[in-house]
């Protein structure tokens, strides 16, 4: 959303791909953990790949429509197929093996996984993949008219948030231990997505300012945690009145202020003489190009005698 502007709503879908797909290959078929995370990874990646090859042509909102339309139609999956999702009823999630079956483990796996997505999501939009998504995020006119191939840029993109999205989801489930159609609701979606607003998209740090603040909150609020979603509205409404760019961007105007960038001035001098010289140029050859192009129209003149 931050650098390529793909506005993704349901994304919880891929989120409970993975999840399932982590509890089914590890439960049901007693496979290891860790390939069922990397099969979690890869089917989720697959689904944002099949799911953008239609849809990403379609114009911002109506993408965002199709992502919802395919979140239902991943819960109504996954209420109709009881013998392999559990239905309505559910399925019980392995834990992954010791030391990560503990509380402490699991928080040190999924912080290791989240920096490994991280380290890959700045390398990608800190070169010329990051450029072609900004200019992509932008203007589609621009970046077109420069050779960005934009549909390309943006299925790639969306297919590896498929991927961090499913990894994510077999982590999420193991958290869980227990996981039903009703944990990935649309509410989730809408979580992530607030999460984005209030810390600040097209930054790396934003979108974690804003996940820590707001499952911060709840705890914060003690007694009034029943009162969360009322916090969260008006918190994302004052972000958007008073901070539109996010929590994020005011620590970069907090440290701008106290640390201010140096910012080097380079002074052009242009070569005066070599410039004389190309203009002269330019002017002997448009010379030189009329005095042609008029000679070619003249007709030779006949003697009066002939």
């Amino acid at each position: 959303m931050g650098y390529t502007g793909i506005l993704s709503i349901g994304h919880v879908s891929l989120l409970s791909i993975g999840a399932y797909s982590y509890a089914i290959l590890s439960g049901q078929y007693e496979l290891s953990p860790w390939i069922a995370t990397a099969c979690a990874g890869a089917l989720g990646g697959l689904c944002g790949l099949l799911l953008g090859l239609p849809s990403l042509r379609l114009p911002g909102f109506y993408f965002a429509m199709a992502t919802i339309a395919f979140s239902m139609m991943t819960m109504e999956f996954s209420l109709a197929q009881d013998g392999l999702t559990g239905g309505g009823a559910g399925l019980s999630v392995p834990s992954f093996p010791a030391p990560f079956d503990s509380p402490e483990g699991l928080y040190w796996l999924v912080l290791a996984f989240a920096a490994v997505v991280t380290f890959l999501s700045w390398n990608l939009v800190r070169f010329m993949w990051g450029r072609a998504m900004i200019a992509v995020r932008d203007s589609h006119v621009a970046a077109s008219a420069v050779g960005v191939p934009i549909f390309r840029v943006k299925l790639s993109v969306f297919t590896f948030s498929g991927i961090a999205a499913g990894v994510a989801g077999a982590l999420f489930a193991s958290l869980q231990s227990y996981i039903t159609p009703e944990t990935f609701v649309f509410e989730l979606s809408m979580f992530f997505f607030v999460c984005i607003v209030i810390g600040g998209r097209g930054t790396m740090w934003g979108p974690f300012i804003g996940t820590v603040v707001l499952a911060a909150l709840p705890e914060l609020a003690g007694t009034l945690a029943q009162w969360g979603q009322f916090f969260y509205g008006v918190l994302l409404l004052i972000v958007v009145l008073l901070i539109p760019e996010g929590v994020g961007s005011a620590f970069n105007v907090i440290k701008e202020k106290y640390r201010p960038q140096k910012r080097e001035k380079h002074v052009v001098n242009p070569d005066l003489e070599r410039l004389r010289k190309a203009i002269s140029l330019r002017d002997n050859d448009q010379n030189a190009t009329a005095l042609n192009h008029a000679g070619a129209h003249l007709t030779p003149l006949k003697h009066p005698e002939s």
